[in-house]
C-alpha cells in the first residue's frame, strides 16, 4: 500500500521520469527476474497513474474552452 501511496504523491512529470528509467533498465536486460517483475509491476502502476494524470487535466481543459462568442463552454478538447 505504501508503494500506491508514494506513486499518488507524484506528479505527472515525476511519474514518466520514473517510468522512462524502469524501461531503460528492463530493456537493458541487466535486472535479475525477480527484480524484471518488481519493476514491471511499479511501471504498470506509474502508467496508470500518468493515464489518470492526463486525464485529469484533459477534463480540466474541457471545462476552460471558451465559446466563440467568447462566452465560457465545454467543449470536447481535441490533442492531436
Amino acid at each position: 500500500m505504501a508503494d500506491t501511496d508514494d506513486i499518488q504523491a507524484l506528479t505527472f512529470e515525476q511519474a514518466l521520469a520514473e517510468l522512462e528509467g524502469i524501461v531503460t533498465r528492463l530493456e537493458s536486460g541487466q535486472a535479475a527476474l525477480d527484480d524484471s517483475i518488481q519493476l514491471y509491476e511499479r511501471g504498470a502502476r506509474l502508467k496508470a497513474h500518468c493515464e489518470s494524470r492526463l486525464e485529469a487535466a484533459r477534463l480540466r481543459v474541457e471545462k476552460i474552452v471558451v465559446g466563440a462568442q467568447g462566452t465560457p463552454g465545454t467543449e470536447p478538447a481535441e490533442f492531436s
